[in-house]
């Protein structure tokens, strides 16, 4: 079981780079390229949705929603372009991206924007009490 836990984790990681691939195809789906954009861009993010310091919950996001999205991004893919990606991956190892500084300012916009609706949603239903 271990054996199998390990060949299932080392497909996800390979998974999670074949989907970075796809985001940047052109013959990829809008749909595909949305999903899995928010997946990566979770993978990668250095801010959980919930922190990894609190007991057995902070990694209960990792363990299912990445797996999640990666799986829901495959579905979204035609297999034959998820094949082409999987592909490359296997013959050329993961591929190195530059470090993108508005990538990393999207991501903290993105972040301020969900914290200020959480803000503005607990706001209202505390005054409606």
């Amino acid at each position: 079981m271990w054996q199998k836990l390990k060949r299932w984790a080392k497909r996800l990681k390979a998974d999670v780079w074949a989907v970075a691939l796809a985001i940047q195809d052109p013959r990829t789906p809008w749909l595909a390229k949305a999903m899995g954009a928010l997946t990566v861009a979770y993978a990668l993010s250095p801010i959980d949705l919930i922190p990894d310091f609190i007991p057995v919950l902070g990694y209960l996001d990792d363990l299912l929603l990445l797996p999640l999205g990666i799986w829901l991004t495959v579905k979204l893919l035609p297999t034959d372009l998820m094949e082409e990606y999987r592909q490359k991956i296997a013959t050329n190892g993961v591929p190195r991206f530059k470090h993108s500084k508005w990538a990393a300012l999207v991501i903290i916009l993105l972040w301020a924007l969900a914290l200020w609706w959480a803000g503005s949603w607990a706001r209202r239903w505390y005054q409606n009490r």
